[in-house]
């Protein structure tokens, strides 16, 4: 937990020097307080899920660049490893880049663990961004356009992510998803 605190400090920090912003212009286009900000950039705080959707939004960046460095000069690639929680509030959704944001293909890819009874809701998203919902295992339902639909296994749903949406597992049973997002 403490590299990936210090990978998102480094990552705001360094795209705040590019586009120049103060704490109050980044917590401006963000919605995230400026306290939170700085808590954040000296490694006091880790973000949640959903306040890292907001600060990705709101430099208008890939949610991955702050959780992974993966180098993706290469067009193979090959990328393992375990789901993680990224905060002790989302305890119950754990996430895996399987493939970070490619400028080129302008998408990411994550794998998406739904603990059993969990419920996630995110901000939306810049405008333009749209999501992908793959259901590997086990069945889940997604909040999209005001209302929660069903999923099971082997179904997807594709949504504009630029509107509040979520991820909810009603079940007692752990619920794996692909999620492709295309900015």
């Amino acid at each position: 937990m403490k590299q990936l605190n210090k990978r998102i400090s480094l990552t705001l920090k360094q795209l705040r020097r590019e586009k120049g912003w103060s704490l109050d212009m980044a917590a401006e286009k963000t919605g995230v307080s400026k306290a939170m900000l700085g808590q954040i950039e000296r490694e006091e705080s880790s973000p949640t899920i959903a306040t890292l959707w907001k600060i990705a939004s709101g430099f208008d960046t890939s949610f991955s660049s702050f959780i992974e460095n993966i180098d993706i000069s290469s067009h193979q690639m090959k990328h393992g490893g375990k789901t993680r929680q990224l905060h002790p509030a989302d305890e119950k959704i754990r996430v895996k880049t399987l493939f970070p944001f490619d400028a080129q293909l302008n998408s990411e890819i994550f794998i998406i663990e739904l603990l059993p009874l969990c419920e996630h809701l995110s901000p939306p998203h810049q405008n333009g961004v749209i999501e992908h919902v793959i259901v590997a295992e086990g069945k889940m339902e997604v909040l999209a356009n005001g209302k929660w639909q069903s999923l099971n296994k082997g179904d997807g749903l594709r949504f504009n992510a630029n509107q509040e949406h979520g991820y909810r597992n009603r079940t007692n049973k752990i619920a794996v998803i692909h999620d492709i997002i295309h900015y």
